[in-house]
């Protein structure tokens, strides 16, 4: 029993939830270079199964038999989209995740990384934000529903880990953006918004208008950055507590200063607009990837300058099929 348990390596199956998105379309594109005999990749989009719907999500679940799950379906949007829907976006998220992790236990799922967010941090908290200070305070007003029902993720994976003993993980990205992304400009990101504002203001002829100061400072990874990063927590990641995926500290930039490269991406030359009268956000949310960096000292990220040129290429390819 023993030199057959050496000989045969066992054959994970990893299923991805919100496999057609952002993260799990670039997931896709990294594992062509780097997919392992013993792993099979299975790629849930909506169409697969409606998961707020406990029976469609078991029986998705059935179907694959996975041993391991990449969590990153969620009802999601930029700050435009969170005001006046927060208990929307607690209640689909709340349900959805309730059913991944219980269809994970039943089907005794044997690793499982869900997807937070920095967003859904304290709103009052001291900079840099780390992994122990999730639950240390409210989050920012505007998206609180989103924010606390990734925050019981967390409550989640531990609570079932300490009853059930299962290895319930999970991480936790600073902005991300990359191709597949949604260019939507009133529910999408702000590097993704940016960007569909400059390709019309382009085309048009028309002033390129960007919403605040430009002077709020965020931490932006690229999604195929993240999605190595995903691939290494699955394989290699063993605590409960969730890690911070993000670029080093030196590495945070101003939306004025992303606004710019996005321009010499498009080589725009017109005219540019800060709509002041706008809010801004927050000002600040650095995140320490100190933890990160401990296990990973020497990960490489992708410059922005470049993620953004790459980014930008595919949104001219694929602007007739790209979500906006």
């Amino acid at each position: 029993k023993l030199l057959q348990g050496s000989m045969t390596s066992e054959k994970k199956v990893i299923l991805v939830t919100g496999g057609s998105g952002l993260i799990g379309k670039a997931i896709q594109k990294v594992i062509k270079n780097d997919q392992r005999e013993d792993e099979e990749y299975i790629f849930l989009s909506s169409k697969d199964a409606n998961l707020l719907n406990k029976n469609e999500t078991f029986s998705v679940f059935e179907r694959y038999q996975p041993t391991h799950v990449i969590h990153l379906a969620a009802l999601v949007g930029g700050l435009y989209a969170h005001i006046g829907h927060n208990c929307d976006f607690f209640r689909d998220n709340m349900t959805m995740n309730d059913n991944i992790l219980e269809a994970s236990h039943k089907l005794k799922v044997k690793k499982l990384v869900s997807c937070l967010s920095t967003c859904i941090f304290p709103d009052k908290t001291t900079y840099p934000i780390d992994e122990t200070m999730v639950h240390n305070g409210p989050p920012h007003h505007t998206n609180f529903g989103y924010s606390y029902a990734k925050r019981m993720m967390d409550v989640l994976n531990k609570a079932y880990n300490e009853e059930h003993g299962c290895m319930f993980t999970s991480v936790v990205p600073c902005n991300i953006f990359g191709p597949h992304d949604n260019f939507n400009v009133s529910q999408g990101h702000v590097i993704p918004g940016l960007i569909n504002k400059a390709y019309e203001a382009k085309k048009n002829g028309t002033p390129f208008e960007i919403w605040g100061t430009g002077r709020a400072l965020r931490q932006f990874i690229y999604s195929e950055d993240l999605a190595k990063l995903f691939i290494w927590a699955l394989r290699e990641y063993e605590e409960i507590d969730p890690i911070i995926l993000a670029p080093d500290e030196a590495d945070e930039v101003s939306i004025k200063d992303i606004a710019e490269m996005i321009l010499e991406a498009f080589d725009f030359k017109g005219e540019v607009k800060y709509l002041t009268d706008r809010p801004d956000g927050q000002l600040v949310k650095t995140a320490s990837n100190a933890k990160l960096r401990k296990y990973l000292p020497q990960f490489q990220f992708t410059s922005n300058r470049k993620a953004i040129m790459e980014t930008v290429q595919w949104f001219k390819d694929n602007f007739e099929t790209a979500r906006k």
